[in-house]
């Protein structure tokens, strides 16, 4: 039966995987997500129900638009993969739980956020704000009144930890650190990270992006490099290994 449940929310995943690529992509230039319906980018054809089946529709068309020829970005389809996979992990380490609510409604975000901020370097505040009340809600139902309260403070000091990095950031660098995104991002983590696990996720996320960010560095002459997909992965990595700062405490005792 795990299994079964497992293939169902990747087959989830994958097909919100596509929806949030169209959030993704349109919202940050103020399109609708609904209007006009999925297209291609090149010759405008409404896309058929076969080719709007997630990571499929790829592999049968051979990378390639039905009505053009014109190469299909991989973008896409690697990023329903992922959400599908993402999903399935969450599924296998939470359960068919309530648990299991607040990590996938928060990965749903952190798709939208690095397809965004990759293609654009824009976090959207309608997607913060619109996810920030979802898992502040669903914090209360699930956990309570306590936990809610406890998460929103965390949320509080994240974003003001956040803030204070830029300003110090923008003082050394004497230009803009970092965009007014990633510290809004950062309350959303700590609504859910907690404080001490969101300035940890700061940390990871440098670490994450300092290789890819030096390859990076040479093949773009602006020297312009998006941090939310950085933070994104390190938040993913937390999540899913359940780490709290009880246990970080007690792994680097060790170290």
């Amino acid at each position: 039966m795990e299994v079964f449940y497992g293939i169902i929310m990747f087959i989830l995943g994958a097909i919100l995987g596509s929806f949030y690529n169209v959030v993704g992509f349109r919202l940050p230039k103020g399109e609708s997500i609904v209007f006009p319906p999925s297209h291609c980018p090149n010759c405008n054809n409404r896309l058929g129900a076969s080719e709007l089946i997630p990571i499929f529709s790829f592999i049968f068309q051979k990378g390639k638009c039905k009505h053009c020829k014109k190469n299909i970005p991989i973008f896409y389809t690697v990023s329903e993969l992922i959400t599908g996979i993402l999903f399935t992990l969450a599924y296998l380490i939470y359960g068919l739980t309530p648990d299991l609510i607040i990590p996938i409604t928060f990965i749903s975000m952190l798709v939208i956020i690095v397809v965004s901020d990759y293609n654009y370097m824009i976090i959207s505040d309608s997607v913060l704000l619109t996810f920030g009340i979802i898992i502040g809600l669903e914090i209360l139902f699930i956990n309570g009144f306590n936990d809610f309260f406890s998460s929103l403070v965390s949320a509080i000091l994240s974003f003001f930890t956040m803030w204070a990095l830029k300003k110090f950031g923008d003082l050394l660098f004497k230009k803009e650190s970092m965009g007014g995104g990633d510290i809004k991002l950062m309350a959303i983590f700590g609504l859910v990270l907690g404080f001490p696990m969101t300035i940890f996720s700061i940390f990871l996320g440098s670490l994450i992006g300092l290789p890819i960010s030096l390859f990076m560095l040479k093949k773009n002459t602006d020297h312009i490099i998006p941090f939310g997909p950085f933070l994104a992965m390190s938040a993913v990595i937390i999540v899913l290994s359940q780490l709290d700062f009880t246990t970080l405490k007690t792994f680097l005792g060790y170290i």
